[in-house]
């Protein structure tokens, strides 16, 4: 078998090497013979995998682009929003259609404070600030807090806080839920 000697280096270098495996410096073309099997360090380098690499990127930049003019996709979990409820005060009864209708004067036995369910949606901001996430509801003379922080040691200051506001506007119960529906604790206001 005879074989090729590397220009640079000078080592004899077996037939079908396209670099020297010493000085990896290119071999002359006769050096190489084109009859020999091709191994696996023999194949030159081609402009193939960067060729692919630059397509992806443009195949990527492309897609990418598509969902920021589109405006990405919303996600499965879709935040309803609650419906308009009518705003008017407690105290005053909705219109009739009758033209001769006049609204009576509130009588003494409401509250002239804030309504129930502003205390409540007070109390939400402020448990959302504190992040203890909870949804406050009113249920007739009660209030529900649901919330996966109901055994939170921040959470009893932070309803204690807004007892005497639910006292004022007429509640008397108070009850902590957890997320899945059971009862943490239930107090008197």
């Amino acid at each position: 078998m005879t074989g090729a000697v590397c220009p640079a280096c000078g080592v004899a270098v077996v037939p079908g090497y396209v670099r020297c495996p010493k000085c990896h410096r290119p071999l002359p073309r006769f050096a190489r013979n084109s009859t020999s099997p091709v191994g696996g360090t023999t194949i030159a380098p081609s402009g193939v995998p960067r060729a692919l690499l630059v397509g992806a990127g443009v195949v990527a930049a492309l897609v990418i682009g598509y969902f920021v003019v589109r405006g990405g996709k919303k996600s499965a979990i879709v935040d309803v929003e609650p419906t308009e409820v009518e705003t008017r005060p407690n105290n005053v009864p909705a219109r009739p259609e009758d033209p001769g209708f006049t609204p009576s004067a509130p009588s003494a036995t409401q509250a002239k404070g804030p309504a129930p369910e502003t205390v409540a949606a007070e109390l939400e901001r402020s448990l959302k600030r504190a992040r203890l996430w909870a949804t406050v509801t009113v249920i007739g003379d009660h209030v529900e807090v649901r919330s996966g922080s109901c055994s939170d040691p921040q959470m009893k200051p932070a309803l204690d806080a807004a007892a005497g506001s639910f006292r004022a506007v007429g509640l008397t119960r108070l009850r902590c839920l957890e997320q899945g529906g059971s009862v943490v604790f239930d107090r008197d206001l």
